[in-house]
């Protein structure tokens, strides 16, 4: 598979690569990865990574504005369903290859490389390049792992593999980077975030079945100087609590009008339920949009029946 992208690569002088609305570091690092080792190997094409482009992840690197998608390939990253696309439609390009890590949702008419057992979508990229003669060198090297580190929460994740370690191995020996650097990018965060993650401490709603929830609103993301996007990723944060199975931020975004949930999952199947609240993921990593705090809370009943029979499915409990 990899030499069939390589090959479809090397066929077009224009190529264009995007991700996913709401941008996470897997989804940039991957894209603006990729774009760079294109470049490196090939010097002549043009080559655009496109999409909004936060301020809190800058220091992953620029991305391109492009205008003409004609006589283009189109190759998205980290991206299971067409309506999450960021800036880009696979009809307005020859052809489009697909490469993911998130459950099938839609096919988007070309090559679709699709390995849900993979930590990232950087991960990949990593074996895409190690598998090919696309080049690389310590920056693009940094930029992937940064991604990978990002979307396994530091190794912390099921789904980082020996074939994950092998391959960050590899990387570390041909193309040594500082990765001290990457986890102060990463991780260091203003105090107002600390002080939103304490309050998220002491007003979590803990349900009977062990779901752990608390909504963000626009008045609570004010009074703590933080923005929608900050407080949502705070999801992390909170892997390793006893009583919780399952734990979710609601996060109110006022400047698009919806409540974005971030969810996460130490046994039951949470994507799925997901997918009911315009949303979706990995069995243990998802996210929702919906626009009113009573869906988002009706959806937290149904994550609590999800951990009602997961309960007793294991015999967990007294």
């Amino acid at each position: 598979m990899y030499k069939e992208i390589y090959r479809i690569i090397k066929k077009y002088n224009k190529i264009v690569i995007a991700r996913h609305k709401g941008v996470d570091p897997d989804a940039m690092c991957s894209q603006i990865g990729l774009r760079d080792s294109i470049r490196k190997s090939f010097p002549k094409k043009e080559v655009y990574a496109i999409g909004s482009a936060p301020q809190r992840f800058s220091y992953i690197g620029k991305l391109d504005k492009v205008d003409d998608f004609s006589n283009a390939l189109l190759i998205v990253c980290d991206t299971p369903d067409l309506k999450r696309i960021d800036g880009a439609n696979p009809k307005d390009f020859l052809y489009t290859i697909k490469i993911d890590h998130h459950p099938f949702i839609d096919d988007f008419g070309g090559l679709e490389y699709i390995v849900p057992s993979a930590s990232s979508a950087c991960e990949l990229v990593m074996e895409l390049i190690l598998s090919t003669r696309l080049k690389c060198d310590s920056n693009i090297a940094k930029t992937l792992f940064t991604g990978l580190v990002s979307d396994s929460n530091r190794f912390l994740f099921p789904s980082s593999s020996s074939r994950t370690f092998g391959i960050v191995s590899k990387y570390l020996k041909k193309y040594p980077f500082d990765i001290s650097s990457v986890y102060s990018n990463l991780y260091i965060r203003p105090l107002s975030e600390i002080r939103l993650k304490g309050y998220i401490s002491t007003n979590m709603i803990v349900t009977d079945n062990g779901v752990g929830y608390i909504d963000i609103t626009e008045d609570i993301q004010k009074k703590f100087g933080v923005d929608s996007a900050a407080a949502g990723n705070m999801v992390n944060d909170f892997n390793f609590i006893n009583e919780i199975l399952v734990w979710l931020t609601i996060t109110e975004d006022a400047n698009l009008g919806l409540i974005r949930i971030s969810i996460r999952s130490r046994g039951p199947v949470i994507n799925k339920i997901a997918e009911g609240h315009n949303g979706g993921g990995h069995k243990f990593a998802s996210g929702a949009k919906v626009t009113t705090f009573e869906e988002a809370h009706e959806l937290v009943k149904e994550l609590d029946k999800a951990c009602a029979e997961y309960i007793k499915d294991n015999k967990l409990g007294g």
